[in-house]
């Protein structure tokens, strides 16, 4: 139950990121950390105690399984958010570029 919490408090700390910083990259790095958090959740619902490999042979007792489900479902996730923060990432060097900052803020109050 600890563990659960913990990956809560990280993603507390990603947010806290997110809402504070006027930095763009603080920001970015905000969000990778909230969604690690989540996917260290979904990885920990997936574990079993004593769990094995969901590896069938004939003949054998059937033992207790972990799910590959959810394994499955993060690294889909990992390479999807890969693909999102190149994105994210060049836009703000495209916007570094433009107005020389990364700080939202003079950037909002800059026209152009």
């Amino acid at each position: 139950m600890m563990v659960y919490v913990l990956c809560f408090i990280l993603f507390l700390i990603g947010l806290y990121g997110i809402l504070t910083q006027r930095n763009l990259i603080k920001i970015i790095i905000g969000l990778s950390i909230m969604e690690f958090s989540v996917f260290l959740l979904l990885a920990l619902i997936g574990y079993i105690e004593g769990g094995e490999a969901p590896i069938i042979t004939p003949g054998e007792p059937i033992p207790l399984f972990v799910d590959p489900l959810p394994q499955a479902m993060v690294l889909t996730a990992i390479v999807i958010g890969l693909a999102t923060y190149a994105m994210l990432m060049a836009i703000a060097i495209r916007l570094y570029k433009k107005y020389k900052t990364f700080d939202i803020r003079k950037i909002n109050q800059l026209k152009g």
